[in-house]
């Protein structure tokens, strides 16, 4: 049996299923989770109970010592597990959020191996485990959304860095493990509140989605709310790209000649300066001839 696809056209299925949502607390983001069909929510603050939204506790169990019995790692390997074997109800899962989440892992990897941090386990195998971690989760929920359609939500708190005196809203998850999400996401959507007003925006996506080929109306009338979620890219023509990319240009050896004068002031300052003789050290140091003994 041929593995080959009929080598003809066909019509793409356009619904977004994975999402990263962030903000700051209490602007909105757990709210809007909450608003996708039959969401679960895996909790990292310890409030499962105190939220409607039907819920688990995520975090590393310890016994009377302190020893981590069951590993967050290991609780959520067995719900996606449960998810995908199951019969069940739930049409969303909710990573809330997926900060802690990272850093349970990194405490399960410290522990095991009895470091401070993953950084002191030799040879870099400590980070490389911590990575490889977050990719499984991605990729386990990724094929979970896959092939069960379900909806994929990692949240993420807030953080805002000032450029130019202008701030910059920014997912609060490390760029290393932003990327790795981002990379498994459809959207990433910023949820603010201003005054009294809460706002959805997109702030990237994987393509320019179409209202009339999101094949589930409840997706779509969720993204009707975010600003942006449907307008289509700007294009950009050539001699636009050029000057963008020239400018990119000018800016980076600017920065590299910054770079480089700092580095030659920073060497300037370590060499230390040649010690200059004074006329009575020069005196001092002169050789004196040696002493002959008078014949005897």
């Amino acid at each position: 049996m041929s593995l080959l696809p009929e080598n003809k056209r066909k019509v793409a299925k356009e619904t977004p299923r994975n999402f990263v949502i962030y903000g700051g607390t209490m602007h909105g983001k757990t709210y809007f989770a909450d608003e996708f069909p039959n969401p679960i929510n895996l909790n990292t603050d310890g409030n499962a109970e105190m939220i409607e939204t039907p819920s688990i506790n995520i975090n590393n169990q310890r016994n009377t010592k302190g020893d981590i019995t069951r590993s967050a790692s290991d609780l959520l390997s067995d719900v996606i597990l449960e998810l995908e074997t199951t019969k069940h109800s739930y049409e969303t899962v909710v990573i809330d959020v997926i900060d802690d989440i990272i850093t349970m892992f990194e405490q399960e990897i410290t522990e095991e191996h009895n470091v401070k941090s993953v950084g002191d386990i030799s040879w870099g195998k400590g980070h490389q485990m911590l990575e490889m971690m977050v990719r499984v989760l991605v990729m386990r929920l990724k094929e979970l959304s896959m092939k069960k359609q379900i909806n994929i939500l990692y949240l993420s708190r807030l953080t805002i860095i000032e450029d130019n005196d202008v701030e910059q809203y920014l997912p609060s998850l490390k760029l290393k493990w932003l990327n790795i999400v981002n990379g498994n996401s459809d959207y990433t959507i910023l949820c603010r509140k201003i005054g009294k007003n809460y706002i959805r925006k997109v702030e990237s996506k994987r393509k320019n989605y179409t209202k009339d080929k999101v094949d589930d109306e409840r997706i779509s009338g969720l993204l009707d709310t975010v600003i942006g979620a449907f307008d289509k890219s700007k294009k950009t023509s050539t001699a636009d790209a050029k000057k963008i990319v020239n400018e990119q240009e000018k800016q980076q050896e600017a920065q590299r000649v910054i770079k480089q004068k700092e580095r030659e002031a920073a060497v300037k300052e370590d060499k230390p300066e040649p010690k200059q003789e004074t006329k009575t050290e020069n005196k001092t140091a002169q050789k004196r001839p040696p002493r002959i003994s008078p014949k005897v």
